[in-house]
């Protein structure tokens, strides 16, 4: 009786519908940047080979190999699928060149001034400002009027087709109920090859939005709260007296001295904020360097990688390349985080650290008067004491050796063959607060402050 013949198991085919799957929708909804996941492009032929291996393996069981063999479906299916994930990063790639000044658009360019007559308006206006492409500039001024100057930059092979294109644009400010709107106008005015950039002068009390589709956006010296929502370009916010929110969807962002409270979320790239005597919140993917300096009532960074709350910061915070330093913060420090080498000095609160590889140091010049608890695992953790510090520790480390500066007779160390080691005991003639340190495949060590 004929065997009956073994078909292939569809593993490899399943693998790669649902990986690619994932990896697109991570892209549409979480903002997955499909160009670095296409440098892991040959795991889908180890993925092959390893799937065919086993197949083999299966199939000489049931005494039929040929079943096992790599068909020529399945290399079509990896050619297209990295095809298909290369189509999409191009589209995105030229979505956001295109109409911006980093791609290169035929002709030459050429300037004519806008022509906008003012409009008078309430001191405590609500004014909403719309761009297309092109800078914006907000500023605040002693007026109840709004006031519109700047220029229409085209892109043509002669002046006199430049000045064709650009008669027609202008920009417009028009009442919306109990608002006033700013906005291009006219035909023309959607052409890739058209830049308007804006300089807008507004009441001092003026409720300012501003959304921009490419370009810059700046606003300074307002008194009231601010709105900004930027596609692709980068945003700078600085001498205000209320509340600051930012979207970003691609850019960077500078916010300085500001009396409210600032709120920065989406995606996009550096982050820089000084001199706030509001909180600062950060929520979304932004890949730095982070930069925090003077933020008087605490900040707030939640990412898909780490959550941290700092209840204020008189000194700094920064977050770039693998490193997380904090400097000067009085108050509760928490924080949870990955593959983030952590340095903490001079906390004066609470402080509470979960990590995963990435070492952690903390550095005190005077002696802690709260509780600290660090978690880690698979790197180190160091803590520097003042000799006059008084502590309760209690130190674990698995699958690793602590070291300590103060002395063997208060602070007792054990240690057992599977080389896990354990600290604990009291230190110091005071009461002091509990020092917690766990940690696995790395090291434990307590220095005195030299």
């Amino acid at each position: 009786m004929a065997r009956s013949r073994q078909r292939t198991s569809g593993i490899f085919t399943g693998l790669v519908l649902v990986t690619v799957g994932s990896l697109l929708l991570l892209h549409n909804y979480r903002g997955l940047e499909l160009t670095e996941v296409l440098h892991w492009w040959p795991l889908a032929l180890i993925f092959l080979g390893a799937i065919k291996l086993y197949e083999r393996t299966v199939a000489s069981r049931a005494d039929d190999p040929g079943s096992a063999r790599i068909t020529g479906g399945e290399i079509l299916l990896v050619v297209g699928v990295i095809t298909l994930l290369s189509c999409v990063v191009g589209v995105e790639y030229i979505k956001g060149k295109v109409g911006s000044r980093d791609f290169p658009m035929p002709g030459d360019a050429y300037p004519f001034d806008l022509d906008v007559a003012p409009k008078n308006v309430p001191a405590n206006a609500r004014i909403t400002v719309r761009g297309a492409r092109g800078d914006i500039t907000v500023r605040a001024a002693d007026t109840a009027e709004i006031h519109v100057a700047g220029k229409k930059n085209v892109h043509a092979w002669s002046e006199d087709d430049a000045q064709r294109r650009a008669g027609p644009v202008s920009v417009e400010i028009v009442q919306q109920g109990d608002g006033y709107e700013i906005h291009p106008t006219g035909a023309g005015a959607s052409d890739s090859r058209i830049n308007i950039d804006m300089d807008i002068e507004v009441p001092k009390k003026a409720f300012v939005t501003v959304r921009n589709e490419k370009g810059d956006i700046t606003v300074s010296d307002m008194t009231t709260p601010v709105s900004v929502t930027s596609t692709s370009g980068d945003v700078e916010v600085r001498d205000t007296s209320s509340d600051v929110t930012i979207e970003m969807h691609k850019g960077d962002v500078k916010v300085s001295d500001t009396k409210g409270d600032i709120k920065i979320s989406g995606k996009g790239g550096q982050v820089d904020v000084t001199s706030a005597t509001g909180s600062f919140t950060l929520d979304g993917e932004f890949y730095g360097p982070i930069r925090a300096d003077k933020v008087a009532k605490g900040l707030r960074f939640i990412s898909q990688r780490t959550d941290l709350t700092l209840t204020s910061l008189t000194g700094h915070m920064e977050a770039s390349s693998g490193n997380l330093e904090i400097v000067d913060a009085p108050g509760d420090i928490t924080l949870r985080t990955n593959r983030y080498s952590v340095t903490i000095e001079n906390a004066t609160g609470k402080v509470k650290i979960d990590n995963r590889d990435g070492d952690v140091e903390l550095r005190f010049s005077s002696a802690p008067k709260a509780d600290i608890e660090v978690t880690n695992t698979n790197a180190s953790i160091s803590l520097t004491l003042p000799e006059s510090a008084s502590f309760n520790m209690l130190s674990d480390c698995h699958s690793c050796d602590i070291e300590s500066e103060f002395s063997a007779d208060t602070l007792k160390k054990t240690s057992v063959e599977s080389g896990d080691s354990h600290l604990e005991g009291k230190y110091g003639t005071a009461r002091g607060p509990k020092i917690s340190l766990k940690t696995s495949y790395g090291a434990i060590s307590i220095h005195k402050t030299s």
